[in-house]
């Protein structure tokens, strides 16, 4: 990727304020805002103007973006270093044509999976299939990492729509998390899902062993009680869950990017297939955005290459994600895995090392709440981190209307604020208006002082739906494919995980006290003995 043209824009423009292109461009937020449907995507509070946007559109040709995104929908294998093809799009092509990987259309296997979901949620939700005790009251979903973020965070996005079972996660291997989970439950009632494409995860699989021990010694049945979302059939049968009850995906689903699959069970249940399938058509409608509208008016790509201005031009090292939806409490993290695991990476798709920076830190927390939180570092930090905010038209609670408008008034509020700041003379009026004057009203004027000019932008919606999620979710995957090709690296493969797994297997004997530290550096020798010594 070529940065030095638009380092050399930004160097030119460095002094001019956001604000600025307002005054001079009374259309400019029509002019720099994009839509699908009834999505709007502002991205009119940033520093682009005509030429940086254009300049930013020609590195999608020059990456031969459209010929990588075809690749991709077409099942070509461009996890390079996996050799896998990248089909989670498959999982939500409802009546879209043949899916091919290796000549085989994938397409019959898919929607007959998915069928088989179908059945088994509304059998669960509506009381045909029941545990020892009866009809099921509760599901606990056991997994980590993208077998549990996705459908934790679409299962909280969907609230209203849920009229299912009660819906519990446990994913951190950390005793107290199933045993602060089970406690309350009743385990002859309880149905327990199990995701581990392998079945060999080691936290998904512990977990679940003790689950099982739970239900049977409360009178529970797991051969009625369980199900597993896997692709281990020889393991779930050892396991003693039928393979009815089983459902496996391909290896071209990476977990980050499975909530559209069986993973994305739990939420079926929670709140039935046709919720559900509404959720995968507005995943299929961004799809069908993405592959078909010219990359200025293209949601994705234009997220992208403001996610490359500010990282890899500006050097803007973090991006806050900042949803002012309290159902979209788990989008930030979901949105982290994605980014980082996907983009964080030092190596190019060539295996050369890669010469630019590589994906920013995501992070955030809904609205309001990160306002009496980390917004002070926003507005006022050393730092400079772009801001993507979040926001519906209307909520869901038609007697609390205030409420939402309030919350709509104080996202508006905010991305006003970081792009206007505060002045000096400003500052110095409003200390002027409470009667100071001389040095304590310069002192106290200073702290007043908001720089502004901090980029952000805002995607607003009608309502949360699950179409509108799906939605999201796909522009959201889609930027990140967008952002890997233009910094030529594989965006689907994560070895970043696999050492410390290696690590921790190799001291699960000295941690329990079997094997000898001898051969660990002095550090993590002397973290094992302290454990030892303090362990009842």
């Amino acid at each position: 990727m070529q940065l030095e043209p638009l380092k050399t824009l930004a160097a030119k423009h460095s002094n001019r304020r956001i604000l600025d292109l307002f005054e001079t461009n009374g259309d400019r937020a029509q002019k720099f805002s994009a839509s699908t449907g009834e999505l709007l995507f502002d991205y009119s509070k940033t520093g682009v103007d005509d030429e940086i946007r254009s300049s930013l559109i020609r590195l999608c040709d020059e990456a031969e973006l459209a010929e990588r995104r075809d690749a991709m929908f077409a099942g070509e294998k461009i996890n390079e270093t996996e050799g896998r093809a990248v089909l989670h799009t498959a999982l939500r092509n409802l009546d879209g044509g043949p899916v091919r990987v290796d000549g085989q259309d994938v397409m019959p296997g898919v929607l007959e999976t998915l069928q088989r979901m179908r059945v088994f949620a509304e059998e669960v939700r509506g009381g045909t299939a029941k545990g020892a005790g009866g009809s099921f009251t509760d599901v606990v979903n056991i997994g980590i990492g993208g077998s549990d973020l996705g459908p934790v965070m679409a299962t909280h996005a969907l609230s209203p729509y849920h009229d299912g079972p009660q819906l519990h996660y446990v994913s951190n291997v950390d005793g107290a998390h199933i045993a602060d989970t089970l406690r309350a439950l009743d385990p002859t009632r309880t149905l327990v899902i199990v995701a581990s494409k392998t079945f060999t995860t080691i936290e998904t699989m512990t977990n679940a062993r003790t689950a099982r021990a739970w239900m049977v010694d409360g009178g529970g049945d797991p051969a009625r009680q369980f199900a597993a979302v896997s692709s281990a059939l020889d393991k779930t049968e050892v396991f003693g869950i039928p393979s009815k009850r089983v459902f496996g995906f391909a290896d071209w689903v990476g977990g980050r990017y499975s909530v559209w699959g069986p993973v994305g069970l739990p939420v079926m249940i929670a709140v039935g297939s046709n919720a559900f399938d509404s959720f995968l058509r507005g995943g299929q409608a961004m799809d069908l955005h993405f592959q078909s509208a010219e990359w200025i008016e293209n949601l994705p790509v234009m997220l992208a290459l403001l996610g490359v201005w500010h990282r890899q031009v500006l050097g803007y090292t973090s991006r806050s994600v900042l949803p002012y939806d309290q159902r979209l409490l788990r989008l930030p993290a979901y949105f982290q895995q994605l980014e980082m695991e996907s983009n964080g990476k030092s190596v190019a798709m060539d295996g050369s090392t890669l010469t630019i920076p590589s994906g920013p830190v995501v992070w955030g927390e809904p609205g309001t709440n990160g306002q009496h939180a980390f917004y002070q570092l926003i507005h006022q930090g050393t730092d400079t981190i772009p801001c993507e905010f979040m926001v519906a038209a209307e909520g869901h609670e038609p007697e609390l209307a205030h409420h939402h408008r309030l919350l709509l008034a104080n996202c508006l509020a905010q991305s006003e604020a970081l792009m206007r700041g505060r002045t000096l003379d400003e500052a110095r009026a409003q200390m002027m208006e409470k009667g100071l004057q001389g040095d304590e009203l310069e002192r106290q004027a200073r702290h007043r002082v908001f720089s502004g000019n901090r980029p952000s932008t805002t995607l607003i919606y009608p309502k949360l739906t699950p179409f509108v999620l799906g939605q999201i979710i796909a522009l959201y995957e889609h930027r990140v494919f967008v952002e890997g090709v233009l910094l030529g690296i594989n965006s689907f493969d994560q070895w970043g995980v696999e050492l410390g797994k290696d690590l921790a297997t190799s001291l699960g004997p000295i941690v329990d006290g079997q094997v000898s530290a001898d051969g660990k550096d002095s550090s993590t020798a002397e973290l094992v003995a302290y454990a030892l010594r303090h362990r009842d």
